[in-house]
């Protein structure tokens, strides 16, 4: 699946997906900048800068497509143990990407939103990543949601407290919490799960990623690396998708 063509080179006329079956959330595990570059002798920030030119790109089809909901794995709690080099290029990256894009995401009606540890990114980078989700609060075209400082374990982990200590002040009863309840206090309680899971590079793993969420998505693994997944191979994935029969467990 891979190739050479750009996002460019697929007119509308190419794509030939049916609107009633696309999926309304795709998730994207976006992996493979470090490999990218290093195969080009390359510093792995130059992968990671690479990587957000097809995120932009993808942001683009996926509204150009009609895609609801938009979730990118950006950055995990396990990043943190990356190099103090690497992180802080990554958070410089970030906070570039957010500054940049946010006139393409006011032009396209894309509503910014972001799940994970915010708290703990720089402050300089939450402030651009606030501002730019209050600016893009009333956009309705789609949904992009960036996981940043974001673990399926750790979310896990804060809902569980969060309804523990609701349950000590007598404001739930054990006896009423349901599934509904867990959802209501995930990063993600007011969006549908995901329809569809991508990951890119090869790897054939979750990395901690929407762990409640992924019950019943659909998974698709590709060996392209991030920087050169293209618009050709995300439309082929999600024609994939439609030839798929989701039965959510039944016969």
């Amino acid at each position: 699946m891979n190739s050479e063509l750009s996002a460019a080179d697929v007119s509308d006329r190419d794509i030939q997906l049916d609107p009633a079956r696309l999926p309304a959330h795709v998730a994207i595990i976006m992996d493979g900048n470090g490999r990218w570059a290093r195969q080009r002798l390359l510093n792995r920030v130059l992968g990671h800068e690479k990587g957000a030119d097809t995120v932009r790109a993808i942001v683009t089809a996926s509204r150009e497509i009609g895609i609801s909901t938009l979730t990118l794995y950006a950055f995990s709690t396990e990043n943190w143990q990356r190099s103090v080099l690497e992180v802080s290029a990554l958070m410089s990256l970030l906070k570039k990407f957010l500054e940049s894009e946010k006139p393409v995401m006011m032009a396209n009606d894309i509503r910014l939103n972001a799940i994970g540890q915010i708290e703990r990114l720089p402050d300089d980078v939450q402030n651009v990543l606030r501002a730019v989700m209050q600016a893009t609060a009333e956009n309705q075209g789609m949904r992009l949601n960036l996981a940043l400082s974001y673990g399926g374990r750790a979310e896990i982990v804060r809902m569980a407290r969060t309804i523990a200590e609701k349950a000590i002040s007598g404001v739930l009863e054990p006896s009423s919490i349901t599934e509904n309840t867990i959802v209501d206090y995930l990063y993600t309680h007011d969006i549908p799960d995901p329809d569809l899971l991508i990951r890119t590079s090869g790897e054939m793993r979750i990395s901690n990623f929407l762990l409640w969420q992924i019950a019943y998505s659909e998974l698709y693994f590709t060996s392209t690396l991030w920087p050169d997944f293209s618009k050709e191979e995300y439309v082929n994935i999600l024609k994939a998708y439609q030839q798929r029969e989701r039965r959510f467990g039944a016969a």
